[in-house]
């Protein structure tokens, strides 16, 4: 055994401590372990064994055994059948591999500049065995999740494990039977604020989950009894193929849009929906890119014309949400066509329809004519033509600011 091992192992009880410490300092869940000397010295002797095998293995590259991986496998089980929330879980791999990282810097320090080979040796060791342990650890943890949690909640952790590039995903996927592919898209269905007497969604969304067999949580916002149902749905390996090779735009499979219809169907109330595409390590990025869009597109309910919006479809309205003028701008025209009849709804069916005269009315159970009257009021009280390049840009701006929600 070289110097940086030796190393190692002398500091192995002392930063086995420190781990546990840092444990009970970082990660409010485990706060417990100081009211529980018995868990404590179950985590310390984990936390030492763990250091003392590394320092066994690494210098001749030796592997986990299956011993070791049921030895690791059984702390995860631990972990959960005490409720450890998948935060605190994530908290706990993040936290071990940073302050090995830091020990194994340490020692190399106090060789002075030497053991480089062995320094090496350690890190070629540690990546391999290192995800090979994690992968034990979280298979322990699924195990009782399976045991423990609905079948829709076993999903909706796995929603929330691939947003959070979390690698217990991997895990979750194959105990709900369901396969990770290298690109998806995230869509994010806004749902305001709901009647206190109107019906729990949890009987809604564990049908959509059984239907359409995607990752799907709910997650609720604010006070109120409003929130956004989440859905992450694979894209098949063409469309995948159309995103890396073209860099196109966030796609909309038709899989959504029946899952968009389905839940607007249950609900029964008006929603709005923001789709974004992204590979699977970029996830957290497109949920956010969702759910920006879920709030600049306007809210309706279960019908035809009810679909996802893309970034195409609203980029004005979010460039517009960020520039406080512009808005208050929109507002003034929007103020302007309150007077009616019917002028906002009007705009908003005539370019749902593409400028298309008939459809637009025949949606609006008018007359083609009546139609032509509502647009030329429109130009007559902003002095914009609604069928103009200018006036489209300005106008479906505005249907869209008001239709979503964004001004009360």
């Amino acid at each position: 055994m070289g110097s940086l091992f030796a190393e190692l192992t002398r500091q192995a009880s002392a930063n086995a401590r420190r781990e546990v410490e840092a444990y009970v300092r970082e990660i409010p869940e485990l706060g417990l372990l100081d009211a529980s000397p018995r868990d404590r010295a179950e985590t310390l002797e984990y936390a030492l064994w763990l250091r003392r095998r590394t320092n066994e293995l690494a210098p001749s590259s030796g592997a986990l055994t299956e011993d070791d991986l049921a030895y690791i496998a059984s702390m995860g089980e631990t972990r959960a059948e005490a409720g450890m929330s998948l935060e605190s879980r994530q908290q706990v791999l993040r936290l071990h591999t940073a302050l090995m990282l830091r020990e194994i810097n340490e020692a190399t320090d106090a060789q002075r500049g030497g053991g480089v080979d062995e320094l090496m040796c350690m890190m070629n060791w540690f990546a391999p065995q290192g995800v090979r342990g994690i992968g034990a650890y979280c298979q322990g943890f699924v195990r009782v999740l399976r045991r423990r949690l609905p079948y829709v909640e076993q999903v909706a952790l796995l929603a929330r494990s691939l947003l959070t590039a979390d690698p217990m995903a991997a895990e979750l996927a194959l105990a709900v039977g369901m396969e990770l592919p290298e690109y998806w898209t995230v869509t994010v269905i806004r749902v305001p604020d709901r009647p206190v007497g109107d019906r729990d969604l949890g009987s809604e969304i564990e049908a959509l989950v059984k239907t359409h067999r995607v990752p799907v949580v709910w997650c609720p916002q604010g006070a109120g009894r409003g929130g956004e149902l989440i859905a992450l749905v694979p894209l098949v390996p063409g469309a995948a193929e159309s995103v890396r090779r073209h860099a196109a735009p966030d796609l909309v499979p038709d899989l959504i849009s029946d899952l968009v219809r389905d839940f607007a169907e249950a609900l029964g109330r008006p929603c709005a929906a923001g789709t974004a595409t992204a590979p699977a390590s970029e996830l957290a990025g497109a949920l956010d890119r969702a759910r920006r869009i879920s709030r600049a597109a306007p809210l309706r309910r279960a019908s035809a014309r009810l679909r996802t919006h893309t970034l195409a479809d609203v980029f004005v309205e979010l460039a517009v949400a960020d520039v406080p003028f512009a808005d208050d701008w929109l507002q003034t025209v929007a103020r302007r066509l309150a007077s009616g009849p019917d002028l906002l709804v009007t705009l908003d069916a005539y370019y749902g329809y593409d400028m298309s005269r008939r459809p637009a009315a025949a949606a609006l159970n008018v007359h083609p004519r009546t139609l032509d009257y509502r647009l030329r009021r429109v130009q007559e009280l902003t002095g914009i033509n609604p069928g103009s390049t200018h006036g489209v840009r300005i106008l479906s701006s505005v249907v869209a600011r008001r239709l979503s929600g964004a001004w009360g």
